[in-house]
């Protein structure tokens, strides 16, 4: 194996603390081709379809490929905006927003960046831009409130293979999960108290998250059991009855089992039963996607009022609520404790580097 070559150094330079941001990924544009490459990455990888490669490749290549991105290149067209696609948008807004939150706050400086497990920009570009930028630390977050094998690990693998090339690997902090982090449940719990402040209260509230298939449960993935804990932790601040409030699970693909209810059931089952009216929130998306501004807003609003339901009323993912910046800042802060400190002034590190440089080049430095 190769090693890639270093960014530029030079002695007596600060070193920062990196944060990246990474969230899932789409497609560069809603066209056919693009999302054919978007899915063909997507699909390839073996944390998010369990199947034997060589059986795999083949119904891949030669079916799901060749069928399924004209029809999903659709659905992507009926979300896009003019800035692009709106969980980029989303993620790099958080990102920006988070950045303002530590600028002048801390020491060392702290430097954020997003990324996208699938398409761009890639986990290792990231990586090695906020490596070029001087940052010998760095914390990885995935946007996946719940841990899952398919999602969180999957950004997990594509950090240790970008670091397999480094040789000077960075100090290296990964989020597993904050399904349960004060910052985290207050900000969902606060987007859907304004929005009921604005539109008052439904009958029913479901809170639907995104679906794996059920193996992964009895293999011993966390995720059934890390949603539940987040739909209690946010009933608990809501002044609604708990009986009142649904857990269920999305986006079901292939004919395996997956973790039940099925959102897009309830919507039937909700809607035979004349239901007057339903809210629902996506509280394992921090920012809106195709899953919830087509799966959800449409096609399951849709369904629910195809079978009797009156009214459906969406509330939008965190995105960029001023909550959910303040709580991603806690989310942070506590994960980077002892990388970073107050005790310590800009200058008096100015004073300390450029003491470190002198000695350097006393002791031979080219630079």
């Amino acid at each position: 194996m190769k090693l890639r070559k270093e960014p530029d150094y030079s002695h007596g330079s600060m070193h920062n603390v990196g944060v990246l941001l990474v969230n899932l990924g789409t497609p560069e544009a809603p066209t056919t081709k693009s999302v054919r490459k978007y899915l063909g990455e997507f699909l390839w990888d073996s944390r998010v379809v369990e199947i034997p490669r060589a059986i795999w490749w083949l119904i891949l290549n030669g079916i799901i490929l060749r069928v399924r991105p004209k029809a999903s290149a659709e659905k992507y067209a009926s979300i896009w905006s003019d800035e692009g696609s709106p969980l980029r948008i989303f993620t790099e807004k958080q990102a920006k927003l988070l950045q303002e939150k530590f600028s002048n706050s801390a020491f060392p400086k702290v430097i954020v960046k997003s990324a996208m497990r699938y398409g761009a920009p890639s986990v290792d570009n990231a990586l090695s831009s906020l490596r070029a930028e001087c940052c010998d630390q760095i914390l990885v977050v995935p946007l996946y409130p719940q841990f899952n094998s398919s999602t969180t690990a999957s950004i997990f693998d594509a950090v240790f293979k970008s670091f397999r090339s480094v040789r000077n690997v960075p100090g290296l902090r990964l989020i597993k999960h904050f399904h349960d982090h004060a910052g985290y449940i207050s900000a969902l719990s606060h987007k859907v108290q304004q929005y009921w402040a604005e539109h008052g209260k439904p009958h029913k509230l479901v809170l639907s998250y995104h679906g794996v298939p059920k193996f992964s449960l009895t293999k011993g993935d966390p995720y059934h059991c890390e949603c539940y804990k987040t739909s209690r932790l946010l009933g608990e601040q809501l002044d609604f009855e708990p009986e009142n409030i649904i857990t269920t699970f999305q986006s079901r693909f292939g004919r395996a089992e997956w973790l039940t209810p099925y959102t897009i059931e309830m919507m039937k089952d909700l809607g035979r039963e004349n239901t007057g009216r339903i809210d629902v929130f996506c509280p394992g998306f921090v920012a809106d996607c195709l899953e919830t501004l087509e799966e959800i807003n449409m096609e399951n609003r849709e369904e629910f009022v195809e079978h009797g339901g009156g009214e459906f009323h969406y509330i939008p993912c965190l995105n960029d609520s001023p909550e959910w910046i303040e709580g991603l800042h806690q989310i942070v802060s506590d994960n980077t404790m002892g990388w970073l400190t107050h005790e310590m002034t800009i200058e008096d590190a100015s004073n300390q580097a450029a003491k470190s440089r002198t000695e350097a080049l006393k002791r031979g430095a080219k630079n």
